[in-house]
């Protein structure tokens, strides 16, 4: 029995759902988002809720259960309060800054490193060493947070590098036999 699959998703105010042949599409006040559905399961809107039922116990079932349910959860999440992502920069003269839409950073290239972002996401820097990244869509905010996160991984010796908020980077102790 699945505990996320059956639970029904409560659809809140202003947001329409729209549930075709092989596609849910959801459209709120910050956007709209669609998800094509797996082939077997089903999808209904019962009074202001959305139920997600699948037809056997079937492995395959079963795992595409809980997920299609989650899928279409975060939706409606999304297109009502969105998504954001928050990034820290550790490091002598690291930092970021905003060119119009882009994103540039100085992570101690020869170069700064200028993102330009996907379409729907949006970049913030509230400090130096800080970037939001937000969206409606979890899975690119996700996606967009890694992509910048991997341009300068935090290192385990002094810690520098970009990593997210209240990550925690294990530390090395280095070489201790020089004197």
């Amino acid at each position: 029995m699945s505990r996320i699959g059956n639970k029904p998703i409560a659809v809140p105010q202003g947001v329409d759902v729209t549930i075709g042949d092989a596609e849910v599409t959801v459209k709120g006040p910050k956007g709209t988002l669609a998800h094509r559905l797996p082939q077997d399961i089903q999808v209904k809107l019962e009074n202001n809720e959305i139920l997600v039922s699948r037809p056997s116990d079937d492995i395959e079932h079963r795992s595409l259960h809980g997920l299609t349910r989650s899928l279409i959860h975060n939706m409606v999440v999304g297109v009502t309060e969105g998504y954001t992502k928050t990034l820290e920069i550790v490091g002598v003269g690291y930092r970021a800054a905003m060119k119009g839409k882009n994103l540039n950073l100085t992570l101690g290239f020869s170069h700064p490193v200028e993102i330009e972002p996907p379409a729907g996401i949006s970049f913030e820097t509230p400090a130096a060493t800080k970037i939001v990244v937000s969206g409606i869509d979890k899975e690119v905010v996700g996606q967009v947070a890694a992509e910048i996160r991997n341009w300068r991984r935090p290192e385990p010796y002094k810690g520098k590098g970009i990593r997210y908020e209240g990550e925690h980077v294990r530390r090395k102790a280095g070489k201790t036999g020089a004197k």
